[in-house]
């Protein structure tokens, strides 16, 4: 057979073969050929392969100190998957494979020029012009000639190898390389890996981001492929999902100067809040991370989330394990198989002189135990892929993604291991509950810009930083609408007690139960009672002398008016309703016109009378009975008139006022049931009732000169003056108020209040001196001496001759009101008193 065109298949089964199943046979060996920086086997097909046997040596120096899990196991595992093939009479028959391996020191230009050796054979050298000493043609060793190549680890060796191999058309398989940028098959037309790419990596890291809480992290990177591309690919993807914000994005140098990872330290704790810090970076650079925040005293404060290049590897945590505990890493799926630890196990100077950096690894790391995985079960079987895994590729060369979620936890013992605490196979599956945080603590950090808002709070969001917020209480009226606005309730209501919604605001009316009803109250029973008494006492008396004179009509109209004031108390606490918004606009200035139409019509009528007197002897004229009655009912009709004007105009109906109790504590917010009376329609309803009484005030004034043996003229003009106070002071109560909070209870008592004292003026100024005498002093309630027309002129003007003699009226009453006190020629012991008549003054 060709044995440079061998397949591509048989390329990457061989690969699978070197990563996953890292198991061997005993045999005898032959001792091979020894080079300095490579292990050479002799085969039938030379297979090339590099590993990272050193790490990067500091400035100056192309490698440092010996890798024992990427580089030394790696490569024992190549070699022991070389040996299971050639012993394999089945897989390759009568095929011998061969290997030139190279170590890398984990430097890319380093690799570069290692990666030579693997074209050398392919390079045609022109040797015409070179002599020998002695004039012959020289003698060029031939190279061996690799046909394929197994490695890199680091994505940034493996490109820069990539690209030279490319050229001679020479196959390349990875078996860590995982960056991104290998997926293009137009760059890298000859590359493969058995390893999934960071595309995969980055989401299943984002996800276990998203699964912890954390929304705001720090990455930091390795300068290179692998770091850069990855922490890229993550950045990618959380822009893309939303939900998780960047708070730095640091790179670690190549050739760190000293200082450098302090500095870096100290450049993440700018951003305290952001704990959680995403890592692509090699296992020194993350050794060196974890030592200078040992040194900076941050123990416990990051929250470390590793890339496969952490893994579940021994020497990045190695001493300083408490600042790495709780770290979350990210692994590649692989099985464990027990040959590959028996075979590596029996390794010894004696039996493994092919790898020449054996002895190194055995000098470092003796009396060391191996085989830190855990072992399988169950009888070794035949290999036929990866330890049972299917072979699978995609289109693109890459290995699907699939994932082991381990972290690193120190256990009650002070033990310190990587616990297996989930899967990622495009899709992630994590035990939450499995989790340890500083030595046993289950809960949950936290790595996030701004705590999550409570309830009735809105984020407001900092300009560029989606992750970041203020939280901003919805005020007033305002209620949660959104995680990100605030908005008005409805007029009718109210936010809840979290601001998360809209509830109806209580109603409210005047209680019976209330203070500010119960002293309207008492003093309405207490005015009813009052004027029931004297309407019976006149009822009972009506015939006697003092409620004769008193003219019995006018006295009942305005003892009815009285009442009513007085009840209107009663519906202007009453709980709204058509009816009852009925009938207080009809009641509610009719009391008060009923009570001034006929104080009204008493002053004007003696008011007529003396200035009539004063003219001729001739009495004026309406000044009987009847004509007052129907002065005074004509007065009350304007006011009924009135009503049913306004009946018709704007029909009477209950509203709930949401903005009388609309305080700045929505809480204490009351709408008001009550009728629909304006303030200006509550003006008109007792206007006309005021401007009565104004102007029977006017006429009190005009007649306060009569003399005081003439009858009420003295008594209505007190109680005018009394009623104007207290409406005057009623008027700056009621309408100063208007912006209280109490307002419905300060107006509704005012106004009954300053109804039920109008009453009580006119109810005790006017009728309980009649009632004291018609009880207590009987004897004063008799008849008394006609009364001349003459003499009341006389008794107004003081100076009048004129004569008239009295006659008897149609009803019976006596026309004249005095006794003759006023003659000349009588002289009395008895004092003389008022009898009051129809007509009286």
């Amino acid at each position: 057979m060709d044995l440079v065109r061998i397949s591509r298949t048989q390329y990457q089964l061989l690969l699978f073969l070197c990563y996953w199943f890292p198991v061997s046979l005993q045999r005898v060996e032959t001792p091979p050929v020894e080079y300095a920086h490579s292990i050479r086997l002799d085969g039938d097909i030379i297979l090339g392969g590099l590993f990272p046997v050193h790490s990067r040596g500091e400035r100056g120096v192309p490698c440092g100190e010996l890798k024992k899990e990427k580089g030394i196991h790696r490569l024992e595992a190549m070699l022991f998957a070389i040996d299971l093939i050639n012993k394999d009479p089945e897989l390759l028959p009568n095929v011998t494979l061969g290997a030139r391996i190279l170590d890398t020191c984990s430097r890319d230009t380093y690799a570069l020029e290692q990666s030579l050796t693997f074209v050398q054979a392919l390079i045609e050298r022109d040797g015409s012009d070179v002599r020998c000493a002695n004039g012959d043609q020289p003698i060029f060793a031939k190279p061996d000639k690799i046909v394929g190549v197994i490695g890199a680890a680091a994505s940034s060796v493996s490109i820069m190898v990539a690209n030279i191999l490319r050229l001679f058309k020479i196959p390349q398989i990875s078996y860590a390389s995982t960056a991104p940028e290998l997926s293009d098959n137009t760059r890298y037309d000859f590359f493969s890996r058995v390893v999934p790419p960071d595309s995969y990596q980055a989401q299943a890291m984002l996800d276990i981001v998203t699964a912890m809480g954390w929304n705001y992290v720090s990455t930091l990177a390795s300068e290179g492929n692998y770091g850069e591309s990855g922490v890229e690919a993550f950045v990618q993807i959380s822009r893309e999902m939303g939900g998780v914000c960047i708070a730095q994005s640091l790179k670690i140098p190549r050739e760190p100067r000293p200082g450098e990872f302090d500095k870096i330290i100290r450049r993440l704790l700018e951003t305290p809040n952001a704990r959680a810090i995403i890592m692509f970076a090699n296992e020194d650079d993350i050794r060196r991370v974890l030592d200078a925040a040992k040194r900076s005293n941050q123990t416990g404060h990051f929250l470390w989330v590793g890339s496969d290049s952490w893994g579940s590897k021994i020497s990045p945590v190695i001493q300083q394990e408490r600042v790495a505990e709780g770290a979350i890493t990210i692994l590649p799926k692989r099985a464990t198989v027990e040959a590959f630890d028996r075979y590596f196990r029996s390794r010894s100077l004696s039996n493994n002189r092919r790898n020449v950096w054996f002895a190194e690894f055995w000098e470092e790391n003796f009396g060391c135990k191996l085989g830190m995985h855990g072992k399988r079960p169950g009888s070794l079987k035949k290999c036929t892929g990866s330890a049972g895994t299917p072979v699978v590729f995609n289109q693109k060369g890459d290995a699907p993604g699939r994932y082991d979620i381990f972290q690193y936890q120190i256990t009650n013992k002070s033990t310190a291991e990587y616990k297996v605490i989930g899967q990622w196979t495009n899709k992630l599956h994590l035990n939450v509950d499995a989790m340890r945080w500083r030595t046993g603590d289950p809960t949950l950090p936290a790595s996030v810009c701004s705590v999550p808002c409570q309830m009735g709070e809105r984020k407001k969001i900092v300009k560029g930083v989606p992750c970041c917020w203020h939280c901003e209480r919805c005020e007033g009226y305002h209620f949660q609408a959104s995680e990100f606005s605030c908005e008005l309730c409805p007029y009718e209501q109210h936010p809840d007690r979290n601001r998360t919604g809209c509830i109806p605001i209580p109603i409210i009316k005047l209680e019976w139960h209330s203070a500010w009803a119960g002293i309207p109250v008492f003093i309405a029973v207490l005015g009813i009672l009052a004027t029931s008494f004297v309407v019976v006492t006149f009822v009972r008396y009506n015939d006697t002398p003092i409620v004769r004179a008193s003219g019995r009509e006018m006295s009942y109209v305005l003892l009815t008016g009285i009442f009513l004031c007085y009840a209107i108390t009663f519906l202007m606490i009453a709980t709204p309703s058509l009816a009852i918004c009925s009938f207080r606009r009809v009641f509610l200035g009719l009391g008060m016109c009923f009570s001034y139409a006929a104080l009204l019509t008493k002053t004007n009528r003696i008011h007529r009378i003396f200035e009539q007197g004063k003219k001729s002897v001739a009495a004026p004229r309406f000044i009987s009975p009847a004509s007052q009655l129907i002065i005074t009912f004509s007065l009350i009709s304007v006011q009924l008139l009135g009503v049913f004007v306004w009946f018709a105009v704007d029909p009477p109906h209950t509203v709930v006022d949401y903005g009388e109790q609309r305080t700045s504590n929505p809480e204490k917010a009351r709408g008001v049931l009550k009728c629909d009376i304006s303030d200006l329609s509550l003006i008109c309803s007792l206007g006309y009732s005021i401007l009565l009484m104004v102007t029977c005030t006017v006429y009190a004034i005009k007649t306060r000169g009569v003399p005081e043996t003439f009858n009420e003229a003295k008594p209505i003009g007190f109680t005018m003056y009394t009623t104007c106070i207290i409406w005057l002071a009623f008027i700056p109560i009621f309408f100063g108020t208007a912006q209280s909070a109490e307002r419905m209870y300060i107006q509704t008592t005012t106004l009954t209040i300053s109804l039920s004292l109008s009453a009580s003026v006119s109810l005790g100024m006017l009728y309980m001196p009649k009632v004291y005498v018609i009880i207590f002093h009987p004897e004063q309630n008799v008849p008394k001496r006609k009364r001349s027309f003459k003499a009341i002129v006389t008794a107004a003007t003081m100076s009048g001759k004129l004569v008239q003699k009295g006659s008897d009226r149609p009803n019976g009453e006596v026309k004249t009101e005095l006794c003759e006190s006023m003659e000349t020629n009588t002289s009395s012991t008895k004092t003389t008193y008022v009898s009051y008549s129809n007509h009286a003054i």
